[in-house]
């Protein structure tokens, strides 16, 4: 039986519903992806990663950790796919124990591009890219340990059909294992955020060049997945001021202005990670240029608190906010954020460890 929010819960702007295509958040606090290494065989989600998605239903959405659409779209060890039947199941056993404790939940689609190695597939193809320029600011997690990023395979124009065509069918896939819809990952610097931004994206064909030219990728990928599972089942995320693996462009507001520009009315919400605390925080916010330019859900993320969240909510420029390790280290995040409830510490030893220890071993309020 569904209950109403008392008033002095829906004075709480974080905690009022929000309609989102055919589904109703029950309150405006995401669960971010975050990538936890913990996928089993194959790349297939396990009974463990159910419960660690179970344990955070209360959320008004989840979205899952970057999830690859293809092999050599691997970007770490033990991230999970969406590409094999086995993987399809694995995600099943998540979704149906989001949705049993009342939860909602959308893939994240992702290919990590150049932020690849080898090693991270089992035929040890090379990683892709829009232009052969390497990662030289960080190393990469591979099952040997942290190794130097290579010198990615510039992907020939002929190839990036079958790109799209990836999302597509990974979105059809994700939908077949239970999820209420997809996220696709155009951030953080990987295959999609490395076509967008002229420093990682020299081409001179209809991929590079312009703005517009180096849209064309997301806006097919995004025109491709929604042909497959409808507008109503798709977000997608971007990242304009995120150095994350070596990324830069020379004019980010015109680019990701456009880039919302021409998700408008494509999709069901757009997310934008913008850092609004620590040495990444950002001194000139795109957030209420994109919430102009898009029109539509927004949902803001980047270090919020419950009181800036709830500030960004207040000015318009957010409709929801996309929470991350405080989620990660807080299954209760939500009840906390209302009780205004001290928040459990993280152990980031064990982001990328295996296991459920630092996992699914957080406590809650009700245990403390």
């Amino acid at each position: 039986m569904t209950t109403t929010p008392d008033a002095s819960v829906l004075a709480d702007r974080l905690f009022r519903p929000l309609q989102l295509g055919p589904l109703t958040l029950p309150n405006r606090v995401v669960m971010a992806p975050m990538t936890r290494t913990r996928a089993g065989e194959g790349h297939a989600p396990t009974a463990l990663n159910a419960q660690y998605f179970e344990q955070r239903a209360s959320g008004g959405l989840l979205l899952s950790e970057a999830t690859q659409v293809v092999q050599v779209g691997a970007g770490g060890v033990r991230t999970p796919g969406i590409y094999s039947q086995a993987q399809i199941e694995g995600w099943r056993l998540v979704t149906k124990a989001v949705h049993a404790a009342g939860g909602r939940i959308f893939l994240q689609l992702w290919h990590a591009g150049r932020a690849s190695h080898p090693s991270l597939n089992d035929e040890g193809l090379q990683p892709v890219a829009p232009s052969a320029i390497a990662i030289d600011d960080r190393k990469v997690f591979t099952p040997q340990g942290l190794v130097p990023y290579p010198v990615p395979r510039a992907l020939e124009e002929h190839e990036l059909p079958g790109i799209v065509a990836a999302f597509a069918q990974g979105a059809k896939n994700a939908i077949a294992a239970g999820f209420d819809g997809v996220e696709i990952h155009g951030a953080n610097g990987y295959l999609i955020d490395q076509f967008l931004r002229d420093g990682s994206n020299l081409r001179t064909d209809r991929y590079g060049g312009s703005i517009e030219n180096r849209l064309r990728l997301l806006v097919e990928i995004t025109d491709a997945v929604v042909a497959a599972v409808g507008k109503e089942r798709v977000g997608v995320r971007l990242s304009p001021w995120v150095a994350h693996n070596n990324m830069k462009d020379s004019n980010p507001p015109a680019l990701f202005t456009a880039a919302a520009q021409a998700l408008r009315g494509k999709i069901v919400y757009l997310h934008v990670i913008e850092p609004v605390a620590g040495p990444a925080k950002v001194a000139a916010p795109i957030l209420p240029l994109l919430k102009e330019a898009f029109g539509g859900v927004v949902i803001a993320n980047g270090g919020y608190t419950g009181e800036t969240a709830r500030a960004v909510l207040q000015s318009g420029a957010a409709d929801a906010v996309a929470f991350g390790v405080p989620f990660l280290a807080n299954p209760d995040l939500p009840e906390r954020l209302l009780r205004n409830a001290p928040l459990n510490a993280p152990n980031p030893q064990q982001f990328f460890a295996e296991g459920p220890v630092g996992y699914t071993d957080y406590p809650r309020l009700s245990t403390l």
